[in-house]
């Protein structure tokens, strides 16, 4: 089986980490050295819900804070290989190459380092879980909120996804909704004895086209709204006037806004038209107003913005929890074949969740 040295450095952890393959759907190797670590630390309860693994102290805090991150992987490349992980320089910038370096067993790194802190200032609940970069349905964090919940109870929560190891606060919601013109089909030589709904779609566009993007500030922190078209389709055949056609949009919407107040701001855009809600996730607030926010910000000193995307710090926020993101790696090289976090962004993240808890 598969070991990790807690007590190695940050960045040598994190190699071990990587070098322990953990697509999604196969953790069972890396949840089985994480539990292994962490069982003679006598400081912490630790407990296993399929290939996640829970990690508690108790100490009677007034605060309990949760330090969450998933240890499954994108699928490995061959070309170039991205594993073994390695360690050059780049550029004079010394580089931990290879899968998982940035998404996300930097972080994974991190937490590991911060469970040997055995007289933390707050209660802390470690979060070690599976399938998240696949289907919903298998994600670990969802799976434990539906069959332990209080497990997950905390006053606030970090999620040490990658984000150049600044903080990035809450996250933004998406939802995706259709729009369906219709016309009446006809032969292409004679259109006039039909209607061409495709050509009806440029009303929608041409308002997607138009609206100007908000930005609206929550908790502090100014996030930047997206409505854009991402997709169209219409049309069976070459010869015929078609009698459907299908817009799909994108919405990215603050925190503040909850479903019906997104679907509400998308109608404002489209007046009149019929919208088909296809998917949504919900936003989280950053909760930067909040103690336990301000502690954790005041005590990292490291530069905070908005999260642009949607990250599982909406799960947190779905419970009533707070939550931030922060860890090592840049976001854009997640999942890249060239996938490399800088040592010293380990090393700097480890720094400082370890000067938030001391």
């Amino acid at each position: 089986m598969p070991t990790l040295d807690l007590t190695a450095d940050v960045v040598t952890l994190t190699q071990q980490l990587c070098d322990i393959e953990s697509v999604s759907h196969d953790e069972a190797a890396i949840a089985d050295a994480i539990e292994a670590a962490l069982r003679p630390l006598r400081h912490l309860e630790v407990i296993r819900r399929g290939n996640t693994v829970i990690a508690r102290t108790d100490l009677g805090r007034d605060e309990r804070v949760v330090l969450a991150g998933h240890i499954d992987t994108v699928p490995l490349t061959s070309d170039p290989a991205n594993l073994p992980t390695r360690r050059e320089q780049v550029g004079g910038v010394d580089v931990l190459w290879g899968r998982g370096t940035v998404d996300m067993k930097g972080g994974v790194a991190v937490q590991l380092k911060a469970a040997l802190v055995e007289e933390p200032s707050r209660d802390i609940t470690f979060l070690f879980y599976e399938a998240e970069e696949v289907d919903a349905v298998y994600n670990g964090l969802q799976l434990l909120a539906e069959s332990d919940p209080d497990l997950l109870a905390a006053d606030f929560a970090v999620l040490l996804e990658p984000t150049n190891a600044a903080v990035e606060g809450g996250c933004k919601g998406t939802m995706r909704v259709e729009v369906v013109t219709k016309g009446i089909a006809a032969h292409s030589a004679r259109p006039w004895n039909g209607h061409n709904a495709i050509h009806d779609a440029h009303e929608v566009l041409a308002a997607l086209a138009a609206h100007e993007e908000q930005t609206v500030t929550v908790d502090g922190l100014d996030y930047h709204e997206a409505l854009q078209a991402v997709g169209i389709s219409g049309g069976i055949a070459g010869n015929v006037i078609p009698d459907s056609c299908s817009v799909l949009i994108n919405y990215r919407f603050s925190p503040d806004k909850d479903t019906e107040a997104a679907l509400a701001y998308v109608q404002t855009v489209l007046p009149g038209r019929q919208l088909h809600l296809r998917d949504v996730a919900e936003g989280a607030r950053p909760g930067l107003d909040l103690p336990a926010a301000q502690a954790f910000v005041a005590a990292l000193d490291v530069p905070v913005g908005p999260k642009e995307g949607w990250t599982d710090v909406a799960r947190f926020s779905a419970l009533g929890i707070p939550a931030v993101n922060f860890g090592p790696g840049d976001p854009n090289l997640a999942h890249h074949d060239e996938e490399r976090c800088p040592v010293e962004q380990i090393e700097t993240a480890e720094a400082a969740v370890l000067r938030w808890l001391a």
